[in-house]
């Protein structure tokens, strides 16, 4: 049996093949937008790609599926209740696949969506015991899917479903049974998630917090409790997979815009998306820009805060960086980018516009300003981030707010701004300079950076901006 991991670490999001290579074919497990990456794989080992299968209708990134099984004549598989709307074929409880000497067997598992199913995986040349499951959003290592994402079930009634299938289904399996999950550490289709890269349901049944929950009302109540912020392009990315991602090739190609033409478009009310690093931003940018670097979660980020009908010109330092964002955008639905900064910030300093700078600040010395009240703090961290503890007197907006609206803040006073180590801090800090603050400053380092120094902490109740 052949089992390969492919990961999108800018998503925490794991796709799978499955191959026999004795039979020469394999199958795709919830692929990614781009999916070049698998027809690579089965070229290098001499396979065809025969099925494609999905565990759910994906919220958080557009799936390859559909464009896939175009490419390649593969049947695509997935649960009965999603509704999709491409050619495929409906999997319930029973359902049985063979990929060669591998045997795929579907065990239908709402919860966190309700067309959710985990794969079991039997190599039938060693054993007919199970040797694997493909769990999609249901199991994670250390947590669970979110139970929050269907317009037809409430939270609620999708918590309790996911308590059934996990007791009733996925814990009956053997505990040496492999675990492989759809999303890893990061993904925001859950809020717990172990950074191991491993495990097996004995692990899981002792370790995951959620199946230490005996009761299925306290679990209910506790798995709808403090859920992390939805962003808005999760409802529109299940409905791109509910009919399709269309071929990523079907995409126009980039166009290059000169820095003239950008300023009258930023005029206009047009979004510039700075994908470099945060401290080069910082140094120096095109006013009025906002900073999402590709560094870490960018195409999260930039769906969260922009939404999917964002038109942004992309501002990079090469042509790779903006081959990289557009694709990275892409793998999420964000494919309506108006163009990009030809030749980038030289081209805008040699038109004779000015740049932008961010000013940041050292931890000690904004205490020292805190002292004085001569400043104000802002602290753009998850709400799980902050009652772990802040700095005392901050206001708290999370960055996911954004999208909604800026937070209030007294534009007289200089407001420095922080987030853990400081990338969500500076994408906030450009969403305020554009929005009309201009005294605004980054906290260099974020709060690592002041527990780290050992200044004081306070965890009392939130106080919201």
């Amino acid at each position: 049996m052949l089992l390969e991991r492919f990961e999108d670490k800018g998503l925490a999001h794991y796709s799978y093949a499955l191959g026999c290579e004795s039979a020469g074919i394999v199958a795709v497990v919830d692929p990614r937008r781009d999916v070049d990456v698998y027809r690579e794989f089965a070229h290098q080992r001499g396979l065809r790609i025969t099925h494609v299968l999905e565990t759910h209708i994906h919220a958080d990134f557009a799936s390859g599926a559909r464009e896939l099984a175009e490419r390649t004549g593969a049947t695509i598989y997935i649960g009965a209740q999603a509704g999709a709307l491409f050619p495929h074929l409906d999997i319930q409880d029973g359902f049985e696949l063979r990929v060669g000497k591998i045997l795929i067997r579907a065990m239908e598992t709402p919860g966190h969506t309700p067309e959710s199913v985990c794969l079991v995986i039997h190599d039938e040349e060693k054993s007919s015991e199970p040797c694997a499951v493909l769990t999609g959003d249901t199991l994670f290592l250390g947590d669970v899917g979110r139970p929050d994402l269907s317009k037809t079930h409430t939270s609620q009634e999708l918590a309790g479903m996911l308590y059934d299938s996990l007791h009733n289904k996925l814990m009956k399996l053997p505990d040496s049974v492999l675990v492989y999950p759809a999303h890893g550490a990061g993904s925001l289709c859950g809020r717990n998630m172990r950074a191991e890269r491993s495990s097996t349901i004995g692990t899981e049944r002792l370790t995951n917090y959620a199946l230490q929950i005996k009761s299925r009302e306290e679990f209910v109540r506790q798995l709808t409790a403090n859920l992390p912020a939805r962003p808005e392009y999760f409802a529109q990315d299940a409905q791109i997979n509910r009919e399709g991602a269309p071929a990523l090739e079907k995409l126009p190609e980039l166009r290059a815009i000169s820095a003239q033409e950008l300023k009258l478009l930023l005029e206009d009310g047009l979004v510039a998306l700075d994908v470099r690093p945060g401290e080069q931003f910082a140094t120096g940018h095109v006013p009025g820009s906002i900073n999402i670097a590709l560094s870490g979660q960018f195409a999260s980020w930039a769906g969260a805060v922009l939404g999917l009908s964002a038109q942004p010109v992309l501002i990079a330092d090469s042509a790779e960086q903006i081959d990289e964002a557009r694709m990275r955008l892409a793998r999420i639905g964000l494919e309506g980018e108006r163009g990009y900064l030809k030749d980038g910030l030289e081209a805008w300093k040699q038109a004779g516009f000015s740049l932008a700078q961010l000013p940041e600040i050292r931890v000690t010395d904004l205490q020292e300003k805190l002292r004085s009240a001569t400043i104000q703090v802002l602290d753009v961290r998850r709400e799980p981030e902050w009652q772990a503890g802040h700095i005392t007197g901050a206001a708290w907006w999370p960055l996911d707010n954004f999208r909604i609206s800026t937070p209030e803040i007294d534009p007289s006073i200089p407001v420095a701004v922080h987030c853990k180590s400081g990338y969500r801090s500076i994408i906030a800090c450009s969403l305020l300079r554009r929005a009309g603050l201009q005294n605004v400053i980054n906290v260099s380092g974020g709060f690592d950076a002041w527990q780290e120094a050992k200044l004081p902490v306070a965890t009392e109740e939130i106080a919201p901006a």
